[in-house]
C-alpha cells in the first residue's frame, strides 16, 4: 500500500481524519489477508476498528481538529503505507486505529 499523494493536505475535521485512518486500515487489512491462517482474525479486527472509527465520525464528524492533530494523522497514514510485511501489517492493524483515536481525544 502506497501513501495517497492526493492526501497532501492534512485532515482538518474529525471526519476527514477518520477517513484517512480508514484508508490506512483497509490497506493494512488487505496486506494482512495474505496470511491465510490469520484471514478471519484480520477480518474481525478490521471490522471492529472500522465500527469504532465510524462511531466517532458519526458523532463528531464536523468538528474541526487542530493542524497538529491533522498532521499527526496524516503522518500515521504515511507510516502505515510504508508497511510491506503481512505480519507487520497485522500488528499495525491492531494498533494504528488506537493511535488515531487517541490523537482525536477518544478512547480506543
Amino acid at each position: 500500500m502506497q501513501p495517497d499523494p492526493a492526501r497532501a493536505t492534512p485532515p482538518n475535521t474529525v471526519l476527514a481524519a477518520v477517513e484517512v485512518a480508514l484508508d490506512s486500515l483497509d490497506g493494512l487489512a488487505e496486506l494482512g489477508e495474505e496470511i491465510e491462517d490469520e484471514w478471519q482474525y484480520v477480518q474481525d479486527l478490521g471490522q471492529a476498528w472500522r465500527d469504532r472509527l465510524d462511531d466517532v465520525a458519526s458523532t463528531r464528524g464536523d468538528q474541526p481538529i487542530p493542524t497538529a492533530i491533522g498532521d499527526a494523522i496524516a503522518r500515521l497514514a504515511v507510516e502505515a503505507g510504508l508497511i510491506r510485511d503481512a505480519h507487520r501489517a497485522i500488528d499495525w492493524l491492531s494498533t494504528m486505529p488506537q493511535v488515531a483515536l487517541v490523537a482525536l481525544g477518544e478512547r480506543p
